[in-house]
């Protein structure tokens, strides 16, 4: 073998060794704290929707998390990755009139809920909740997951006697409790030891995730915030672990307008707007001064395109004053 074939076998032996030990390494600090890289990964993935759920429909987002984790096998289970379903929630006759998909369970082949993605899957999950049957879970509070737990159990959730407990297993195995207090986890950072007058230092991470900089507030039937001065689409996605891309895109904004400073006051959209105007807005609208075909687009939670489609208007002139008076149609 040439010199220079040798030495280049060599340095990649090495490197390959040398990444199968990182790999061991890391895997096997997991294994020693006890926790499984699907299930960080699913948190991960999952939190700012369990966090929205909690300020939304009081339901603490370390409950959601952990019985999305133990449902679903971390996403993983079929009826996650072929109906969307998180939660084990069964069709329950009459009720259900969306997709189905089928599983043995406590019975062979049950009829479960099947749902275009894991967002509506959550959703219904948080709906779920508010039935009658779940009330004793409100009278809880936000941070008592333990018994939030034992009262889904007693409620008739699952049949599992012990599922209380393997949700508080997964929850303090995972601290998803953090997310449930609505308060910064308290950390000294190293350079202010000793320093007893700056003892409550806030690690800023967290307190971002728990603690949103923007209130969520529901217009149009759909999830916003509004904007406040200095904002962009970028900061603001990054507050709610979105990609900014997405985020423009929901506000019919372009990648490039992504570090934009949005106008204090406007409504900015967290998920996709309608095709048309929800039910509770007007079927059709009537033009006042300053209004474009964007604003209105904004105001009603709906499409540009599809706005502009419906009144034969030209998306390229989306951002001119339209003239007072004008009769609009919004679905």
């Amino acid at each position: 073998m040439p010199q220079q074939s040798l030495c280049k076998y060599i340095h990649n032996f090495w490197k390959y060794k040398l990444l199968i030990a990182i790999v061991c390494i890391a895997s096997g600090s997991l294994a020693a704290q006890g926790k499984s890289a699907a299930y960080l990964e699913y948190i991960d993935t999952y939190r700012h929707i369990a966090i929205l759920h909690q300020q939304q429909y009081g339901i603490p987002a370390s409950i959601t998390l952990a019985q999305g984790l133990l449902e679903s096998r971390a996403g993983r289970s079929r009826l996650a990755t072929q109906g969307n379903n998180h939660f084990g929630i069964k069709c329950h006759g009459k009720r259900w009139n969306g997709g189905k998909i089928y599983a043995n369970d406590d019975a062979p082949n049950e009829c479960f809920r099947s749902y275009r993605s894991a967002d509506d899957s959550f959703e219904d999950h948080a709906r779920f909740l508010k039935q009658k049957r779940y009330a004793p879970l409100f009278k809880l509070k936000i941070t008592d997951y333990k018994g939030w737990a034992r009262t889904l159990r007693q409620c008739g959730y699952a049949t599992d006697k012990r599922y209380a407990d393997k949700l508080i297993e997964i929850i303090e195995t995972y601290e998803l409790y953090r997310y449930d207090t609505g308060q910064p986890i308290i950390a000294k950072p190293k350079h202010l030891e000793g320093d007893e007058s700056l003892e409550h230092s806030i690690d800023s991470e967290i307190y971002n995730e728990i603690t949103a900089v923007h209130d969520i507030v529901k217009r149009n039937e759909l999830y916003c915030v509004i904007a406040k001065e200095g904002d962009t689409y970028a900061e603001i996605a990054k507050e709610f672990s979105m990609k900014a891309r997405k985020l423009a895109s929901f506000n019919d904004k372009g990648w490039r307008q992504r570090n934009e400073q949005i106008p204090a006051g406007s409504i900015v959209y967290i998920e996709e707007k309608g095709e048309t105007a929800g039910s509770s807005s007007p079927s059709i609208y009537t033009t006042r001064t300053g209004d474009t075909v964007y604003s209105i687009s904004q105001r009603f939670g709906i499409k540009l395109k599809s706005l502009c489609k419906m009144n034969r208007l030209s998306t390229g002139n989306a951002h001119r004053s339209l003239k007072p008076g004008l009769t609009l149609r919004l679905r």
